[in-house]
């Protein structure tokens, strides 16, 4: 199994969303992560659709996703030829003994303590994916109260012949 990254540009309509979801449903693909979101044109939203498939299936993906009517421009990147990030708010629950050991893993982790109450965080972090999986993993000995993630986010790296 690949996993695959689709960038795609999507009309800003209601139900567009719906459609590429049912696309998916309906060949039983599997989606691993969805992000939506406008761009900088309010009339255009670009979503981003991380998948894990054989290589026939990935194939059909795109194919399935370039002739749906609401999509503009499909764009397939494998992991190593884009960035990716993704954001997550994570609520531990902390005592005197373990305070000090979480506020260095932050700070090893590049994460951001935004708000503590007397047995209480919340940290935040944006990342790889692969970062925030580490970092639940790390955090999975201390008390998780409540974890919130976005998608993956993905744009592909900079190049000269970028237009």
């Amino acid at each position: 199994m690949k996993k695959r990254i689709y960038s795609v540009l999507v009309e800003n309509r209601s139900g567009v969303l719906c459609k590429v979801a049912g696309l998916f449903s309906r060949r039983c693909f599997n989606i691993d992560s969805l992000a939506v979101g406008e761009t900088d044109d309010p009339t255009t939203s670009c979503m981003t659709i991380v998948s894990s498939a054989d290589d026939r299936t990935i194939e059909q993906i795109e194919k399935q996703l370039n002739k749906k009517l609401d999509v503009i421009k499909v764009k397939t990147f494998e992991e190593q030829q884009c960035y990716t990030r993704e954001l997550m708010l994570m609520k531990v629950k902390y005592n005197k003994n373990n305070r000090r050991e979480i506020m260095e893993q932050c700070e090893l982790m590049h994460a951001e303590i935004v708000d503590v109450s007397k047995h209480f965080m919340m940290i935040q972090i944006c990342a790889a994916p692969e970062m925030i999986r580490q970092m639940i993993q790390l955090f999975a000995s201390i008390s998780i109260v409540e974890i919130a993630r976005t998608g993956t986010l993905a744009l592909s790296k900079c190049a000269e012949n970028d237009d």
